[in-house]
């Protein structure tokens, strides 16, 4: 009888728990990381404030040009950069800093965790990317992008414990310039867009691919400060939220 009631017990323990481990299991959308802070978005303000993101550098042919742009036009961006490629163009990183730009993790090799990942995993790509940017220029980076925009909870559980903020960018504001749309493209999906606070996603390493995110640049940077637009960082951005 002692046994039954064991049993009894342990099912009823079971039956109680299952709900909040299909909770933890579930899928979370943008409101409850956004809710939590987690992971940013886009920041709400009433100042005319934009953050140019690029993703994939440094680029030996890419990157200066983007730089030389980003000068004429007295703009400044988040460079969300690969481990392996600082390593391999360390001095593009310092040129980057020297001119007012912030540096992000966008891990190590380019690592996808759109498939589930151990914690141990994603923190080795976070890391490595870390320790190489610090390597060349002593300054540990505050923000993570995941390549792709690929989050589970475990990555923001994993990525938020190392002192991390995830910035994703604009769901309005992805011109895809990756696949080389076409110079037009990119430049209306970003001024037919842009709104205050707005993350706009870019990159400054494609590969095989032409100079579409270049000759975009050249007709999006002066119609943004036409608009009145200040270009500024991703932190810079989020210190904006609610004004």
């Amino acid at each position: 009888m002692k046994r039954n009631f064991v049993r009894i017990v342990a099912a009823c323990l079971l039956l109680f728990a299952i709900p909040t481990l299909l909770a933890m299991d579930a899928p979370r959308d943008r409101a409850y990381y956004e809710k939590r802070g987690d992971i940013v978005w886009e920041v709400r303000t009433n100042s005319k404030v934009i953050a140019l993101t690029f993703d994939d550098g440094p680029d030996p042919f890419q990157t200066p040009q983007i730089l030389d742009l980003l000068k004429q036009y007295e703009a400044k961006a988040t460079f969300f950069v690969v481990g392996n490629r600082v390593n391999k163009f360390p001095d593009i990183l310092k040129r980057e800093i020297a001119e007012g730009h912030e540096i992000a993790n966008h891990t190590f090799y380019h690592a996808y965790f759109n498939q589930k990942q151990p914690a141990s995993k994603i923190e080795q790509e976070l890391l490595l990317a870390q320790e190489a940017i610090m390597k060349i220029c002593n300054i540990r980076p505050i923000l993570f992008r995941p390549p792709g925009g690929y989050y589970n909870e475990t990555l923001v559980n994993t990525v938020r414990k190392n002192g991390y903020n995830i910035v994703l960018w604009s769901w309005h504001q992805d011109p895809q310039d990756w696949r080389s749309p076409g110079v037009d493209f990119i430049v209306n999906k970003v001024l037919n867009n842009a709104r205050n606070g707005d993350i706009v996603l870019l990159h400054d390493h494609v590969e095989r691919r032409g100079t579409n995110t270049i000759e975009a640049l050249k007709k999006i940077l002066p119609e943004l400060k036409n608009r009145g637009y200040q270009l500024v960082t991703v932190s810079e951005l989020m210190t904006y939220k609610g004004k």
